[in-house]
């Protein structure tokens, strides 16, 4: 019995309770997820194929079918809707891409600086949960609002390729509610990402290293000199993460993102202990910027407003080493030493494929071939005009390879598991959803992906996170297990079959979570019902076999309600295992 054909056996008696529904969504097409559609070794790629331009040929650019279409909306937004794949085969992809460039960032609106200590009027109580300083509590010491707007910029925003890369940068220059719990501080950050994300990583790596958020999450505020009378030295942990996780990486790697090797075959260290200390004392002397008509202190309360000032009588004097036997000289002031510092890691030969590799596994595809990887790497090298680091030209290479378009996926090891926020984001965006994001959020949560909150500073899931007994890369399946599977087949539950999620009466202008499918209710032979949702939700892939499936769980249903057949399509569709798959 097929994966979707077990699921009849819920639908048909209209069982609607969600542990029902989800242990026939695990017992069938979550179970049966295709895992080597994520992932997969590929053949070597000849060397001249590397270095070739990897780009979609300019001969016709508005030839885009309506497939390829879909999959660049996948890749580079929230979830393709009708609206945008027209707009994609009128502009062709390229022009869509530039346009998406131009867009003007949808920020995060409506936060204020507090203090870091909540006063008494402003804390959570658990017997009141909706009163006024629990509430404020909610919206001014918790990611809360800033979660809920991230979803309704995923959902709605026009500026869609800007937030699907600003999220991606967000996982791997990680900051995290679990420490900034200050909700203007968190918004603060991720503006900061979407005004960079398509600007030069140079700059993005001196905005991040010189926020007062970054500053507090990893330490970097308030680093003081050497002082050996009171035994304080330079604190690391920035040091550390700024290269292992922001930058280069633990090893030396190929321009394909392989790992390169000593005479030995061991793997070669891009930096040891005598580095990071040498950073570390690069990076003192910073503090929380003073708030407005303050004097500036070294010792300034916690502020996330604005950039990190420095103090020289608190930097470390003396020479640093840094990477490749690079020394910094003695005497230099903050600045210089920061600038010198960044310079150092900006030009690295790690930083393209580090940072590239990276970006398309968000974007594209878990496993990208090291061909891939070079072609991505090498447009970091030089955007084509002499400019390193220029990230909106690496984005542009990466959604137009070869091995990103196609009315196909290139090759059957091309795509990813959709992680929580786009499965959330996809499923609304390709039925034409609403949200205020609150139900999302939550959801999200249950996911494993509660936005903006990891529980570290290596994000969700590492790049690195394999399927466990193969070499297959799957990244999103880090966080995919029993509960979080269930999580994602109660989302679809509640949107589809519960008619969504209704408005939140603590949260001024709250809209709930719902989607309108009355229109496919409109097309009376269900198999064209059937084909229709696909083409919305997986631009026309789902196998003939699967719509079978479908197709036999909708004819058996003998409600009268017009909805309830389109209501048993979309579940089916929504919790299959080729919708969990992007490919």
């Amino acid at each position: 019995m097929t994966a979707l054909r077990q699921l009849d056996h819920c639908l048909r008696d209209h069982v609607r309770t969600d542990v029902s529904l989800v242990v026939c969504v695990l017992l069938g097409a979550l179970a049966s997820a295709p895992l080597a559609a994520t992932a997969g070794a590929q053949a070597a790629t000849p060397a001249a194929q590397i270095a070739a331009p990897g780009l979609v040929p300019p001969t016709n650019p508005h030839a885009v079918g309506y497939a390829d279409a879909a999959r660049l909306l996948d890749q580079a937004t929230f979830g393709a809707t009708a609206a945008d794949i027209a707009r994609v085969q009128s502009l062709g992809i390229r022009g869509f891409i530039d346009a998406e460039l131009a867009t003007p960032a949808t920020l995060y609106t409506g936060f204020a600086y507090v203090p870091a200590t909540a006063p008494t009027d402003c804390q959570y109580h658990a017997a009141t949960p909706t009163d006024a300083s629990s509430l404020c509590a909610r919206d001014e010491y918790g990611p809360f609002e800033v979660q809920r707007q991230f979803f309704m910029h995923a959902v709605s925003a026009p500026d869609q390729l800007r937030q699907r890369v600003a999220f991606a940068l967000s996982q791997i220059f990680v900051v995290s509610s679990v420490e900034i719990y200050e909700a203007y501080g968190l918004a603060n950050y991720q503006n900061l990402l979407l005004k960079d994300a398509f600007g030069n990583y140079r700059q993005l790596l001196e905005d991040v290293t010189l926020s007062p958020v970054m500053g507090h999450y990893l330490d970097m505020v308030r680093n003081d000199k050497t002082d050996a009378a009171t035994g304080t030295t330079p604190n690391e942990n920035y040091a550390r993460e700024v290269l292992q996780l922001f930058s280069i990486g633990l090893y030396e790697l190929n321009p394909d993102g392989s790992v390169r090797q000593d005479a030995d075959g061991d793997p070669i260290a891009t930096f040891d202990q005598d580095t990071i200390e040498g950073f570390a004392a690069l990076f003192t002397g910073w503090a929380y910027p003073p708030r407005p008509s303050a004097t500036p202190s070294f010792y300034a309360p916690v502020n996330f407003d604005g950039v990190m000032p420095a103090f020289a009588a608190h930097h470390e004097s003396g020479s640093k080493l840094l990477l490749n036997g690079v020394l910094v000289p003695p005497g230099q002031t903050p600045a210089q030493d920061l600038a010198a510092g960044l310079d150092n890691i900006f030009h690295h030969p790690n930083v393209g494929p580090f940072i590239g590799k990276q970006l398309i596994q968000h974007l594209v595809t878990s496993n990208p071939s090291p061909a891939y990887v070079a072609r991505i790497a090498a447009v970091f090298a030089d955007d084509g005009s002499g400019v390193r680091g220029n990230l909106g030209a690496v984005v542009r290479a990466i959604l137009t390879d070869r091995e990103a378009r196609g009315e196909r996926p290139s090759s059957a090891n091309v795509g990813h598991l959709r992680a929580p926020a786009q499965f959330i984001a996809g499923a609304l965006r390709g039925l034409g959803g609403r949200t205020d994001g609150v139900f999302a959020a939550s959801a999200s949560s249950a996911m494993g992906q509660p936005i903006y909150s990891p529980e570290t500073v290596f994000s969700f899931y590492p790049p690195s996170y394999q399927i466990p007994g193969s070499s297959l890369l799957a990244p999103e399946f880090g966080i995919e297990n029993a509960a979080t599977a269930f999580a994602r087949a109660n989302f679809v539950n509640t949107l589809i079959m519960d008619g969504g999620a209704k408005p939140n009466p603590t949260v001024p202008g709250s809209i709930g979570t719902t989607v309108d499918l009355s229109s496919y209710a409109g097309i009376a032979d269900h198999r064209t019902m059937i084909d229709t949702l696909d083409r919305a939700l997986l631009h026309g892939s789902l196998p003939r076999d699967a719509k079978d499936d479908v197709l036999f769980a909708v004819d058996a249903v003998t409600s009268t309600n017009p909805l309830a057949p389109v209501d048993v399509a979309a579940y089916l569709i929504l919790t299959s295992a080729q919708y969990q798959v992007e490919r």
